[in-house]
C-alpha cells in the first residue's frame, strides 16, 4: 500500500529478469489465442466444443459423431439410390456422396492429428509450465515485499539492539529474495526452449493441413473426372448463354464429341451442339443409357443404339429431337454421344 501511495521505495528487478517476465507473459497470451482459434477452426460448432470439453474434464471419451461432409455424403448416396444408379443424376449423386464421405474421413483425421501434435503441447504449456512460472513469480513478489519491509524497518530503527535485529532480518530476506529470483530466472529462460518445441508442433500442424487439403483436392479432381465435367466449358440449362469458366491447371483439352469418364457419365460437348444447332441437317448419336419416355412427346432409348438427332428452334437446350425409323420424339442430350 505504501508503494502505491509513493511512501515506500520498491526494489526493482534487474532488466534481464524483467525482460524474461515480459516474454513469458507475451508467450502465454498468444499461445492461448492461437490455441482457442485453432479449436474453432477444427470444430466450428461451439456446442460440440463444449461437449468435448466436458467429456475431457470428466476424463471420458466423447462419443463419435458423424460430421457434416459425411452426413451430406450419406444423403447424396441415399438420394442417388432412390433415383436409380442407372440414371445420370442418380449415378452422379452416388459418386458425389462417396467423395463427400471421403472428405469427411480426411477431416476427422486432420482434427485428431492436430489435437495430438499441436493443441495438446500448447495446452500443456498453459496448464503446466506457465502455472509453475506464475507460482514462482508470485513467490518472488512476496520475497521482494518482505525485503522492502525489512529495509523500511532498518531505516526506522534507532536503538542499537533494534538496528542489529533489523540488519539480521535484512540479510535473511535479501538472501531469500536472491534465491527466489534465481529460481524464477531459470524457469523463465526455459521459454526459449518452449518456443523451439512449439515451432516443431507448428510444423506438424502445417503438415497435417497440407495432407488434408491435398487429399481433398485429389478427391475432387477424381470426382470431376468421373463426372466428366472438366472446367474448360460446360452447357447451361434453360436456353441460357454458354459459359466458359477459366480453365484450371488440371483441365485437359477434350477433342472428342463428348466428355467421357470411367463412370460412364457424359456431358455432350457444347461446341458440337452449337454446330448441330447452326446447321439445318442432322447427326448420328449413340445412346449411352436406357431412357424411358416420360410422355408421348419424348422418345424412349436403349443403350448403345444409334439414332438420328437434329435441333429444333425454340427447344430447351438440354434436349434434341431424335428419330428412329418412323418414331420421333425429344431426347435428353446427356444420354447421347454425338458421332462424327
Amino acid at each position: 500500500t505504501e508503494e502505491k501511495l509513493g511512501q515506500a521505495e520498491k526494489t526493482e528487478l534487474d532488466a534481464h529478469l524483467e525482460n524474461l517476465l515480459s516474454k513469458a507473459e507475451c508467450t502465454k497470451i498468444w499461445t492461448e489465442k492461437i490455441m482457442k482459434q485453432t479449436e474453432v477452426l477444427l470444430q466450428p460448432n461451439p456446442n460440440a466444443r463444449i461437449e468435448e470439453f466436458v467429456y475431457e474434464k470428466l476424463d471420458r471419451k466423447a462419443p463419435s459423431r458423424i460430421n457434416n461432409p459425411e452426413l451430406l455424403g450419406q444423403y447424396m448416396i441415399d438420394a442417388g439410390t432412390e433415383f436409380g444408379p442407372g440414371t445420370a443424376y442418380g449415378n452422379a449423386l452416388i459418386k458425389c456422396g462417396e467423395t463427400q464421405k471421403r472428405i469427411g474421413t480426411a477431416d476427422r483425421e486432420l482434427i485428431q492429428t492436430s489435437a495430438l501434435n499441436f493443441l495438446t503441447p500448447l495446452r500443456n504449456f498453459i496448464e503446466g509450465d506457465y502455472k509453475t512460472i506464475s507460482k514462482e513469480r508470485k513467490l518472488l513478489q512476496n520475497k521482494r515485499l518482505d525485503l522492502d519491509a525489512a529495509k523500511t524497518r532498518l531505516k526506522k530503527a534507532k536503538a542499537a539492539e533494534t538496528r542489529a535485529s533489523s540488519e539480521q532480518e535484512l540479510r535473511i530476506t535479501q538472501s531469500e529474495f536472491d534465491r527466489q529470483a534465481e529460481i524464477t530466472r531459470l524457469l523463465l529462460e526455459g521459454i526459449s526452449s518452449t518456443h523451439a518445441h512449439h515451432l516443431r508442433c507448428l510444423n506438424d500442424f502445417v503438415e497435417a493441413q497440407m495432407t488434408y487439403y491435398a487429399q481433398c483436392y485429389q478427391y475432387m479432381l477424381d470426382l470431376q473426372k468421373q463426372l466428366g465435367s472438366f472446367p474448360s466449358n460446360y452447357h447451361c440449362n434453360n436456353n441460357q448463354t454458354s459459359v466458359a469458366p477459366m480453365p484450371s491447371a488440371s483441365s485437359n483439352v477434350i477433342g472428342s464429341s463428348a466428355l467421357t469418364s470411367t463412370s460412364g457419365l457424359v456431358i455432350a460437348s457444347p461446341s458440337n451442339l452449337v454446330d448441330l444447332k447452326e446447321c439445318s441437317g442432322s447427326r448420328k448419336a449413340r445412346v449411352l443409357y436406357d431412357y424411358d419416355a416420360a410422355n408421348s412427346s419424348e422418345l424412349s432409348l436403349l443403350a448403345d443404339e444409334v439414332i438420328t438427332v437434329f435441333s429444333v428452334v425454340g427447344m430447351d437446350s438440354d434436349w434434341l429431337m431424335g428419330e428412329r425409323g418412323n418414331q420421333k420424339g425429344r431426347v435428353p442430350i446427356t444420354y447421347l454421344e454425338l458421332l462424327n
